[in-house]
């Protein structure tokens, strides 16, 4: 029998308290670590002879899957699989996972934090007082707040629970959602009538939050987006910054990560951002990498179907 060879291509693979390779190592497998790019002038070779591939965020196109004869398994390190080609996938016969519901806490938790940093202007208050400047600035207290939660998954309802123990009122838009332990009401309505709203619906490639939405919004809110960089019309969104419409806005994702050039958030006034870290606990990537590996090991090494299977029709819901 061929050793299986699986490609890894995620940065944070190994780096918690676990040891996926280990678990891949010990059921027979040949573990080679590639270029998180996924540059195919980087990562062509290897993938010539894989058998399985855990995939960072990055795409994984048809020229990808082209270059792989041999593969069988795409086991996606997170939850997304929107950089994923699924109909090349499936036409090649490849098995697409995923690792549900593995970095939901530690996004919830991120969330949590940015929204609180941009209510109290934390980040700006650390810069003016290292300038020397300790002049105060009130802030908004959370639990006065409505929140609007867009997109009601696991993450969405994960922030839910921690919005409720601050004492928020809180309601939520998700399209396929039909009930909820929260009011659903229409997207125009959530942004018409919250102070804060934090994104959690996978990308689309067209922006949600564009100029004609952020026209619906309470003048002042305060604008959070964990989930995808494609989500936000960045040049709107700054815009509504600058001329004080928007009164903050904290993002973990930015459009520059898809290779469309800087963000002009990062020059927009009363922005925080972090680099795309709001799955990144030791716990989550523990959770990520044993998933993807114990996928890796049930289809190339046991012959079983994956536990967590992505259907192309469950992705273009």
């Amino acid at each position: 029998m061929t050793q299986p060879v699986v490609v890894v291509s995620t940065r944070s693979f190994g780096s918690g308290e676990q040891d996926p390779q280990g678990l891949l190592e010990a059921a027979g497998c040949r573990v080679e670590l590639v270029a998180t790019s996924h540059d195919l002038a980087d990562i062509g070779d290897a993938l010539s002879g894989a058998h399985g591939w855990i995939a960072g965020t990055a795409p994984v196109t048809a020229e990808h899957l082209a270059a792989a004869p041999a593969l069988r398994i795409v086991a996606r390190y997170g939850v997304g699989v929107d950089a994923v080609d699924l109909r090349a996938a499936a036409a090649r016969g490849v098995v697409v996972t995923n690792t549900p519901g593995a970095n939901a806490e530690a996004v919830a938790d991120h969330t949590m934090a940015l929204v609180l940093a941009a209510l109290r202007d934390v980040v700006a208050g650390d810069r003016a007082v290292r300038a020397g400047d300790w002049s105060r600035r009130p802030g908004r207290e959370l639990g006065s707040c409505r929140v609007g939660v867009v997109g009601y998954g696991t993450v969405g309802r994960a922030v839910r629970r921690w919005l409720v123990g601050f004492g928020c009122e809180v309601v939520a838009h998700d399209p396929y959602v039909r009930e909820a332990d929260v009011p659903l009401v229409r997207l125009e309505e959530l942004v018409s009538s919250c102070d804060v709203v934090t994104l959690h619906l996978p990308g689309g490639g067209r922006p949600l939050v564009d100029a004609a939405l952020l026209a619906l919004f309470r003048p002042g809110a305060v604008l959070v987006n964990t989930a995808r960089g494609d989500l936000l019309d960045e040049q709107a969104v700054a815009r509504a910054l600058v001329e004080g419409r928007l009164g903050a806005c904290a993002v973990d994702v930015l459009s520059a990560e898809l290779g469309r050039g800087p963000s002009p958030l990062l020059d927009a006034p009363r922005v925080t951002v972090t680099p795309h870290v709001a799955g990144q606990t030791v716990q989550a990537i523990d959770r990520m990498g044993m998933t993807a590996a114990a996928e890796c090991v049930r289809v190339l090494v046991e012959g079983r179907p994956p536990q967590h299977p992505v259907q192309l029709q469950e992705a273009e819901q």
